[in-house]
C-alpha cells in the first residue's frame, strides 16, 4: 500500500477546510441528495462526500458505509486531492497503490473507485465526491462527465457556505464566520477552564491610503495585514475581518505575558512588511486587548465591544 502524499499547499488547505466549519457536523440534505443520486446513477455500493482533515477523512455525506471517520493514510480520497482531475481505479487489485489496502482486502472490499476532487476558488482541494464498488468495472467517458457534473454541484454548495462566512477580499473569516468559530472556541475554553483573550485591530490612516493612492492600494494593505495575522497567530486562534479596516483575533489558553510576546512579534513582522514592500506609505495599526477567565459571563459580542473600547483608548493615547 502506498500512502497518499501531502499536498504542497497543505497548511492553506487545512486552514480553508477548518474555516468552513463543516468538519464533524451532521449530514445535510443538500449533500445527501447528491450522494443518493450518484449511488443510484452509477449503481455502486458506496457514495461519499469526503473531507480530508490532517490525519483522517470525514464523511460529510455517506451512502453504503457505516463509519463517519476513517484514517487518511489508508484513504483513496487522500490520493484524489492531489489530482487536478478524476482519480479512477477500475480494479484496485491491479493497482500498486491499493492492491493491499485494508479496505480492499477487508470490508468494504473495494474493487472499483472513482473520485472527483472538491476544489475551492483558491485552488485548494479539501475533499472529494467519490463512488466505490465491490467489483471491478469500466468507467466510460460519459460516466466521467456525469461524476464531474455531480462534483460541481457539491462544490457549489461548499462555496455557498464559504461565501456566507469568508471575507471575499482577504479570504479570512468575515464577521459572521468569526462569530461562529469564536463561539465554538469560547465554549471549548469554558469546558476546559482555559483563559480567553480578544484583540481588536484597527488600521491607522487607512482612509488616507485609499484617498491618496486608490482603493487598489487599500485592498493590498488589507490583504497584507490579514496575511501577516495568519503568519503570526496559531492555527488554533480564530482570526477575522469584522469589516472595513477592523480585524479581530480570539486567543485561547494564553496568558497576558504570552500575548505581549505575540503582539511584539506582530509589530516586528509588520515593520518587515513595510520594509519589503517599499511603498510610499507604512501599514500601522492600533490594537485593543482584553483578557478573560473561563468563568466569564461575557458573550463573544460583548468581548469584542470591550476590545473595541480598549483599542480606541490606545488611539487616544497615541494622539
Amino acid at each position: 500500500m502506498i500512502k497518499p502524499t501531502v499536498p504542497v499547499n497543505e497548511e492553506a488547505r487545512l486552514r480553508a477546510l477548518k474555516d468552513l466549519k463543516i468538519l464533524d457536523t451532521d449530514q445535510e440534505e443538500r449533500f445527501d441528495r447528491v450522494t443518493r443520486i450518484a449511488r443510484r446513477m452509477f449503481n455502486v455500493a458506496i457514495s461519499l462526500v469526503t473531507l480530508i482533515d490532517e490525519d483522517r477523512q470525514f464523511f460529510k455525506s455517506k451512502q453504503g458505509i457505516e463509519p463517519r471517520v476513517l484514517p487518511r493514510d489508508t484513504s483513496f480520497c487522500g490520493h484524489t486531492i492531489n489530482n487536478n482531475d478524476l482519480l479512477i481505479i477500475n480494479d484496485t487489485q491491479t493497482d500498486e497503490r491499493f492492491f493491499d489496502n485494508p479496505f480492499v482486502l477487508n470490508d468494504p472490499n473495494i474493487r472499483f473507485y472513482a473520485g472527483y476532487p472538491l476544489v475551492l476558488p483558491e485552488a485548494l482541494s479539501i475533499g472529494t465526491l467519490c463512488i466505490a464498488d465491490t467489483k471491478p468495472r469500466h468507467f466510460s467517458y460519459e460516466d466521467q462527465q456525469l461524476l464531474k457534473d455531480l462534483g460541481a454541484l457539491v462544490e457549489q454548495e461548499i462555496q455557498s457556505i464559504q461565501l456566507a462566512t469568508i471575507d471575499d477580499l482577504t479570504k479570512i473569516s468575515n464577521r459572521r464566520g468569526f462569530l461562529s468559530l469564536a463561539e465554538h472556541t469560547f465554549n471549548m475554553c469554558k469546558k476546559n477552564a482555559l483563559p480567553i483573550s480578544i484583540i481588536l485591530f484597527d488600521l491607522d490612516k487607512f482612509k488616507q491610503i485609499n484617498d491618496f493612492y486608490g482603493h487598489h492600494e487599500g485592498d493590498l494593505v488589507l490583504n497584507m495585514f490579514a496575511k501577516t495575522l495568519l503568519n503570526v497567530f496559531k492555527d488554533a486562534d480564530v482570526i477575522g475581518r469584522l469589516g472595513g479596516d477592523e480585524f479581530v483575533v480570539m486567543i485561547s489558553d494564553s496568558g497576558e505575558s504570552n500575548n505581549a510576546v505575540v503582539l511584539k512579534y506582530l509589530a516586528d513582522e509588520i515593520n518587515q512588511v513595510n520594509t519589503d514592500s517599499n511603498k510610499p506609505y507604512n501599514i500601522s495599526y492600533s490594537a485593543g486587548i482584553v483578557n478573560y477567565s473561563s468563568d466569564t459571563h461575557q458573550t463573544v459580542e460583548s468581548m469584542i465591544e470591550d476590545a473595541d473600547r480598549a483599542m480606541y483608548q490606545q488611539k487616544k493615547q497615541q494622539r
